[in-house]
């Protein structure tokens, strides 16, 4: 299915990797303007470079999701960059430590919770106010299987998750009568630098084989379902939560 976002502007959080860059090279590819938003500058520079150098419009943005504030400048710079705001996907997150959870250390929990929570309640503060302005939009909230499910030793990546379906139920049902539309994607392990920088060959092999299709997804899959909720394909899909999983959560 090809989708049509000309005259669109987006911010993609965790843009510079993975699974934001895929959807940033989708969404520019079907004639969006997106801002590229990561911690990483190297990375989003990079990802807005090459895709500046095809001919389409792409910007990096320097940021720490877990400000607020660094936040709020991110939304105003995208609407006065390129004249508005009208889709949004908050993809950022961290792993985190691995222990169980009297073992957890605090400070772990709380960057966890910050960088995968908190800082989606951030976007969607600004995000919105920003596309009531423009007339509507919508927002993808990139979630996880483990927002469905436990993970043995990951107990505040599991409920930053969990959160962080509840806060897209929420805004989904406030913001329907703005034209808001307002959904969260879950895949299963994607291959992408996340994953592959921090597990060995063997776990990564082990990690592939707990999915009944024998493999991880690939980050151009999860950017396929992400585009079509942005989508005015998508228009009457508020709300919900959508696994791109391999059959993970269907065991």
């Amino acid at each position: 299915m090809a989708f049509d976002f000309t005259g669109r502007v987006a911010i993609v959080t965790g843009g510079g990797s993975g699974i934001g860059a895929a959807v940033t090279r989708q969404l520019v590819a079907a004639g969006a303007a997106v801002v590229i938003a990561d911690l990483d500058r190297e990375g989003a520079e990079d990802v807005a470079a090459r895709l500046a150098d095809g001919g389409g419009k792409a910007v990096s943005y320097e940021i720490d999701v877990a400000d607020p504030m660094q936040v709020e400048a991110l939304v105003d710079f995208a609407g006065r960059t390129y004249g508005g705001l009208h889709l949004a996907v908050n993809n950022a997150g961290i792993g985190g430590p691995s222990a169980m959870t009297a073992d957890y250390p605090v400070d772990g929990w709380q960057r966890v919770i910050n960088v995968n929570l908190s800082s989606a309640f951030y976007c969607m503060k600004y995000e919105i106010a920003a596309m009531r302005a423009a007339g509507g939009g919508a927002i993808v909230n990139m979630a996880s299987i483990l927002g469905a499910v436990g993970f043995a030793n990951s107990p505040a990546y599991v409920a930053a998750k969990h959160g962080m379906l509840g806060l897209t139920k929420t805004a989904a049902i406030e913001y329907a009568k703005h034209n808001i539309r307002v959904n969260a994607v879950g895949p299963g392990f994607i291959d992408t630098p996340l994953l592959s920088r921090n597990l060995d060959e063997p776990t990564l092999k082990h990690i592939a084989g707990l999915h009944p299709v024998g493999r991880l997804g690939t980050a151009d899959e999860v950017a396929a379902l992400t585009l079509f909720l942005l989508s005015d394909e998508a228009g009457f899909i508020t709300g919900s939560y959508h696994l791109v999983d391999g059959g993970y959560t269907a065991q």
